[in-house]
């Protein structure tokens, strides 16, 4: 079923179906489309009905999540306003869209056969901490790779662990967003 033939109903279940199998293949990558149906509030046929097979519904799931992450951060317009308060909205835009960031990123092999012009780009993240670095709120002496890194670290576990029950959601951005400027703030 081609996306452009959907009624509003439709293209919500599909919607539906695809965050449901980020958020369970994220968790459990051997997932079957009957664990991703249940996740979904749909029976197996309704999954089948958009995508026929696993892997459909899996390649779906990347294009999709790539999407909305992109749009994520977008939204955070990170090149707006001093970097430091830059930062706190990409976190929090991150945060926001965590089992779709845990789904892409937990397993390498996940972007592995996208073309490269479909894989995220991150040079926003990159940008943003220069912008930080040369703007003397970030530390210069640690490599911006480094700094992304260490970002991407912690918000992919507090992601996780607001997903186990280690943490409540409403906690995640601001764990990360203390724990990433007390370590990569410049000192006075």
């Amino acid at each position: 079923m081609s996306t452009g033939e959907l009624s509003g109903t439709q293209a919500r279940t599909r919607a539906a179906i695809i965050e449901a199998a980020a958020a369970v293949l994220a968790d459990d990558r051997t997932a079957t489309l009957p664990d991703i149906a249940k996740a979904a509030g749909v029976g197996r046929t309704t999954v089948h009905r958009y995508f026929p097979d696993r892997e459909s519904l899996i390649n779906a799931t990347i294009v999709d999540s790539v999407q909305v992450v992109t749009n994520a951060v977008a939204a955070a317009a990170p090149e707006d306003g001093c970097a430091i308060e830059a930062m706190r909205r990409v976190i929090n835009a991150m945060i926001s869209v965590g089992n779709r960031l845990l789904f892409l990123f937990d397993d390498p092999n996940v972007l592995r056969g996208l073309p490269p012009e479909a894989v995220p780009d991150n040079s926003y993240l990159t940008n943003l901490i220069e912008r930080g670095q040369a703007e003397g709120v970030f530390d210069p002496e640690s490599s911006t790779q480094w700094l992304e890194h260490a970002l991407y670290g912690l918000v992919m576990w507090a992601c996780q662990d607001s997903k186990n029950g280690l943490m409540p959601q409403h906690a995640a951005a601001p764990a990360v967003i203390r724990t990433f400027e007390r370590g990569v703030r410049c000192r006075d």
